[in-house]
């Protein structure tokens, strides 16, 4: 999957393994409510670099990263979990 951020810069996605998929997930900590809803999510500057480093099919590196903005990284982590979490919600359907 390949697509623009807004802020002009191109990325693509790799397809990933079962076992690179589930390292990402598992990076994710999610804080909640008494109801169970998800109030927000813990360490999410080292889970979206995680993500990013496994799930972009090209240049990782610092150099790279540091010229990322916040949003250009939210926008990534964001297409990354639509991307990778496709038919999540329908598999315990």
């Amino acid at each position: 999957m390949e697509f623009k951020l807004k802020s002009g810069k191109k990325i693509k996605l790799k397809d990933v393994s079962i076992d690179e998929r589930d390292e990402m997930l598992d990076s994710v900590q999610y804080e909640m409510d008494s109801e169970g809803n998800i109030g927000q999510i813990k360490l999410m500057h080292s889970t979206m670099t995680k993500w990013i480093r496994i799930g972009l099919d090209g240049d990782t590196s610092d150099e790279f990263l540091k010229t990322l903005t916040l949003e250009d990284r939210t926008e990534i982590f964001t297409k990354m979990q639509n991307y990778y979490l496709v038919g999540e919600d329908k598999a315990s359907k």
